[in-house]
């Protein structure tokens, strides 16, 4: 008995071992109209589509019924809250939260920009949370045109000159005034938030279209409500345009992702030290269309009960 006592432990040991670490990727395709995607990888590297490439959640709410740039954060509890731009010109983000990422709350609206009668947009929303004060934040870019310091126009983008605005929640129910976040001297969209070590670090989109910039920065603060220093690093980027950095640690490296929308496909740059970027963008495979999204860790067992969809 107790033999098999042993070699069932020995088993099970081994068994858990082999469970490699799961990740996916929450996306969209198109223009948002199909709702949510997911993607999955164990390494990092090679994303496949889940349920093959159909959508999990279809958008119910906003002027134009999108699902654009879904960012999903699981608290400790376990639930997930995804939050993602509802329309080109809403005024809201939208909002719902699932324990098991298939069976989703009811959406509803965040009104977080209707107070400001001239503001365009509310865009690319993203979770966030600061352990010091213990609440949420959802931040996004929006344009107030007049607001902040101009920046020079290209025909395609008159008028558009962002900067990120947050709210924070203790709960997702309840959420405070909105208030400036981050405000650069230049056009900013897409910032997302990775904390490592005591520092969070925020990488963002340098938007400004004449000269062209559209590339990945980084500032980094002690909290994640800042404040963080407008004064960014040089482009973690290469020469090309890109977009929706999302950030996480695999192994030994920390991954951003992006959308390297004008080729219509997604790089990665990856770093040891958080100071020197690798570009790995012709290692990385990811599924046909996906479209700017969030990378998060899960569990082996809920990334098991995914595939079988």
């Amino acid at each position: 008995m107790k033999i098999r006592l042993l070699f069932l432990l020995i088993v099970m040991s081994f068994s858990t071992m082999a469970q490699k670490d799961a990740y996916l990727f929450s996306y969209f395709t198109g223009n948002g109209e199909d709702g949510l995607h997911f993607a999955y990888s164990t390494d990092g590297l090679t994303w496949q589509a889940l349920k093959e490439g159909r959508s999990f959640l279809p958008p119910a709410i906003g002027k134009d019924k999108l699902m654009r740039d879904p960012c999903i954060y699981q608290d400790k509890s376990g639930t997930f809250h995804m939050v993602w731009t509802s329309g080109w010109w809403d005024k809201i983000v939208g909002y719902a939260s699932s324990k098991d990422l298939v069976n989703w709350s009811e959406q509803k609206a965040i009104s977080v920009m209707e107070h400001e009668p001239t503001a365009k947009n509310s865009w690319a929303p993203e979770i966030a949370y600061d352990k010091k004060t213990k609440q949420f934040l959802i931040f996004w870019a929006t344009t107030i045109p007049g607001r902040h310091r101009d920046v020079a126009d290209s025909e395609k983008e008159k008028g558009l000159n962002h900067r990120m605005y947050y709210v924070t929640t203790p709960d997702f129910k309840t959420f405070s005034e909105t208030k400036m976040y981050f405000n650069p001297d230049f056009s900013v969209i897409d910032a997302t938030i990775f904390e490592k070590g005591k520092e969070y670090y925020m990488f963002l989109k340098n938007e400004n279209p004449k000269p062209a910039e559209k590339n990945i920065r980084i500032t980094k603060a002690n909290s994640a409500l800042g404040p963080f220093p407008t004064q960014v690093s040089a482009p973690i980027t290469g020469d090309y345009w890109a977009e929706g950095p999302t950030a996480i640690e695999i192994g030994e490296y920390v991954y951003v992702y992006f959308d390297k929308y004008t080729q219509h496909t997604y790089g990665a740059v990856r770093s040891k030290d958080m100071k020197t970027w690798e570009d790995v963008s012709d290692q990385v495979k990811f599924p046909e269309g996906i479209r700017h999204g969030t990378a998060f860790k899960v569990s082996p067992s809920l990334l098991e009960s995914l595939k079988k969809l």
